[in-house]
C-alpha cells in the first residue's frame, strides 16, 4: 500500500503532513491555473490520466502523454498520444505548460524541455515538478532524479528564464515520508510508523538549506 493510498480520504491537515509533496503540487497547479487568463491554451506535457485537467476548466487544456508509464492507468482521455520530444503541435501553440513528475521518466529530458519551449509562445509560463529522493516507480520507465542545480541547468539550456525553484520540504519531511513508505512492505509497519511520520514534519524548520528533500517545484518562462 502506497503513502498516497494511506493518506487518501484523511482531513487536509493530515494529508499535508503525510503526502506533503503531492499537496504542494496540487496547490502549485491551482495557483498556476488561477494566474492564467481565461481561455489560455495550456499544455499538460506528461498528463497521464489527466488528474490536473480539472484545474483548467476555464482554459483550453491539452493533455499529452506517450501512454506507457503505468499499465493500470486509463489513457483514453488524452488529447494526443505522443513522445514529448516530438509533439504534433506548431511552434508557439500554447500560452502555458505543466510538466508534473514526468521528467524523470523521459530518457532525453533536455530534448523534451526544448520541445516544450518550442510549442510555448515567447514569455509562456511553465510549471514543473521533479523528484529528488524518491523510490523507483513505473519501471522500467524511470531514469533520473534531480537536484535544484541539475533542474536549473536543464531549464536554462532549454531557453527558459525567470527560473524559481522551491524544495518540497527538508530532511524531516523526507524522513517522515520514508517511514510511511514502510506500508509498501507491510500495512502493520505503516500504521506503526504513522504517528512518528506525523510528528517529524514539525521539526522541518531545523533544515535551513533543504538539501534533503523529496523533490522540487519550479516555475519559469520561455525566453
Amino acid at each position: 500500500m502506497s503513502a498516497t493510498t494511506i493518506a487518501k480520504g484523511l482531513p487536509p491537515f493530515l494529508r499535508r503532513q503525510l503526502i506533503h509533496f503531492e499537496c504542494l503540487i496540487e496547490k502549485a497547479v491551482s495557483d498556476f491555473s488561477n494566474s492564467l487568463p481565461d481561455g489560455s491554451r495550456v499544455l499538460d506535457a506528461g498528463a497521464g490520466e489527466g488528474q490536473y485537467a480539472g484545474w483548467f476548466a476555464l482554459h483550453r487544456y491539452t493533455g499529452v502523454d506517450l501512454g506507457i508509464g503505468d499499465a493500470a492507468w486509463n489513457y483514453h482521455e488524452l488529447d494526443a498520444v505522443a513522445d514529448l520530444c516530438a509533439m504534433p503541435f506548431a511552434d508557439e501553440t500554447f500560452d502555458a505548460a505543466i510538466n508534473i513528475v514526468t521528467l524523470e521518466h523521459l530518457p532525453e529530458p533536455l530534448l523534451a524541455l526544448k520541445e516544450i519551449a518550442r510549442v510555448l509562445r515567447p514569455g509562456g509560463k511553465l510549471l514543473i515538478a521533479v523528484p529528488h529522493e524518491w523510490e523507483v516507480h513505473q519501471s522500467p520507465h524511470d531514469f533520473y532524479r534531480y537536484t535544484r542545480h541539475g533542474l536549473r541547468y536543464l531549464l536554462e539550456r532549454a531557453d527558459f528564464v525567470n527560473i524559481e525553484i522551491q524544495p518540497a520540504g527538508g530532511y524531516f519531511r523526507l524522513l517522515s515520508r520514508r517511514l510511511l513508505n514502510a506500508a509498501q512492505f507491510s500495512l502493520v509497519l505503516g500504521l506503526l510508523f504513522a504517528p512518528l511520520a506525523l510528528v517529524l514534519p514539525l521539526l522541518d524548520g531545523l533544515d535551513k538549506e533543504k538539501n534533503f528533500t523529496v523533490g522540487y517545484i519550479a516555475t519559469a518562462h520561455r525566453r
